[in-house]
C-alpha cells in the first residue's frame, strides 16, 4: 500500500498540483502563529510544550482515522487516505515552476527576469548576482527544497502510522522554520526545541537523501565532498545535500555563511602544498546547464526511492 499510494500521490500532483498558498497550508501556518502567541514567553520549555501540543493535534487525528479504517477492514479507504495524505505532504511540484522559469531565463538570456524570479522564490537580494550566482543559489534551493518536500516525506510515509509520520515530518520542517527565521524569532529560545527537534527527525531521511544522490550521479566526489565538507556548514544538514548533491553534478555549491566552497586561510595558518587539495571541493562553477544537470539528478533519484520502495513492498507481500 505504502509504494502505491506515493505512485498516486506523485501521478495526481503531477497533474494538479497543490498550491504552496492552499487553505490547508495557511490553517497551518496560522495555527503556528497561535501557538507561538500563546506560549512564547521566552523559555525554551514553552517552545517545547508549543511543538507537542501543534504536533499532537493533527498526528493524533491523522492516525486515529488510519487505524479505525485500518480496523474495520476498509481497506480502500484506507489506500484512498493514504494518498490524501501523501498529496498533502508532498511538494514537488510547490516550487517547481520558480526553477522552470529561472532555467528558460537564464537559457534565454534574460538574467533580469531571472534575478526577479529568484528573488520572489528565495526572499534574497539579487541586485548584481550573475549567471554563476544565480544558477548556483538556484541550485541549491532546489536540492534542500526537493529533499523536505520529497524525499524526507518518503522516508518517514514509510514507517508504522505512516500518514501520522508524514504530517510529523512536514509540520516539524515548518516549526523548524517558522519558529527561528523570522526576523522577530531570531535569537529566540522558543524556537530552540523545534530546531532540534527537526535535526534529529531528519537525521535518517538528510542522510539517505545524500546516499541517493551520490549512488545516481557521481558516486567518488560526492562522498568525497561529503566527508570533507559538509562539516563546515552551520547547519550540517544542508551541507550534507549541497556536497553530496554538487559533488554528484561535478559542481561546487555554497554561500557565504555556509564556507564549505572556499577555505580562507589566514596568515598563521600553515599549509602543506601537498595536502591543499583537500581544501578545495570539487567540481566546477554553477552555470546554466547545472540547472538541467540538478533536474536530472532529482529524477534520478527520485526513480531509484520508488524503486526501493517496490522492492520493500514487494518483500513484504511475498514474506
Amino acid at each position: 500500500m505504502t509504494f502505491l499510494s506515493i505512485l498516486c500521490a506523485l501521478l495526481i500532483e503531477q497533474l494538479k498540483p497543490l498550491r504552496a498558498d492552499n487553505m490547508i497550508y495557511a490553517e497551518i501556518k496560522s495555527m503556528a502563529m497561535r501557538m507561538e502567541t500563546w506560549f512564547n514567553a521566552g523559555h525554551a520549555s514553552h517552545g517545547r510544550m508549543g511543538w507537542f501540543l501543534m504536533l499532537g493535534a493533527l498526528m493524533i487525528p491523522t492516525a486515529g482515522i488510519y487505524w479505525v479504517l485500518i480496523h474495520y477492514n476498509l481497506t480502500l479507504v484506507a489506500f484512498a487516505w493514504n494518498v490524501l495524505i501523501v498529496y498533502l505532504t508532498l511538494g514537488f511540484r510547490h516550487y517547481s515552476h520558480y526553477f522552470t522559469s529561472i532555467q528558460l531565463a537564464l537559457s534565454a538570456g534574460d538574467e533580469p527576469t531571472a534575478r526577479a524570479l529568484l528573488a520572489e522564490w528565495t526572499k534574497l537580494d539579487t541586485v548584481g548576482m550573475d549567471v554563476n550566482e544565480i544558477s548556483r543559489i538556484a541550485v541549491e534551493k532546489a536540492l534542500i527544497t526537493t529533499h523536505r518536500n520529497v524525499f524526507g516525506v518518503f522516508f518517514w510515509f514509510m514507517m508504522p502510522v505512516g500518514p501520522a509520520c508524514a504530517v510529523m515530518y512536514r509540520v516539524s520542517e515548518y516549526l523548524a522554520r517558522a519558529w527561528n527565521e523570522p526576523e522577530h524569532m531570531r535569537n529566540e529560545a522558543f524556537g530552540l526545541f523545534a530546531a532540534r527537534a527537526f535535526y534529529w527527525i531528519d537525521w535518517i531521511p538528510v542522510r539517505l537523501t545524500a546516499v541517493a544522490f551520490a549512488v545516481v550521479g557521481n558516486f567518488e566526489d560526492a562522498i568525497y565532498a561529503w566527508r570533507n565538507f559538509a562539516h563546515r556548514w552551520y547547519d550540517e544538514a544542508i551541507g550534507i545535500i549541497l556536497t553530496a548533491g554538487g559533488g554528484a553534478m561535478g559542481v561546487r555549491l555554497g554561500t557565504p555563511l555556509e564556507t564549505a566552497a572556499r577555505v580562507v586561510v589566514t596568515a598563521d595558518m600553515a599549509i602543506d602544498d601537498s595536502d591543499s587539495e583537500s581544501d578545495i571541493l570539487p567540481g566546477d562553477e554553477p552555470g546554466v546547464r547545472s540547472l538541467q544537470s540538478t533536474v536530472g539528478l532529482v529524477w534520478r533519484a527520485l526513480l531509484l526511492w520508488m524503486l526501493l520502495l517496490l522492492l520493500l513492498s514487494g518483500a513484504i507481500f511475498l514474506g
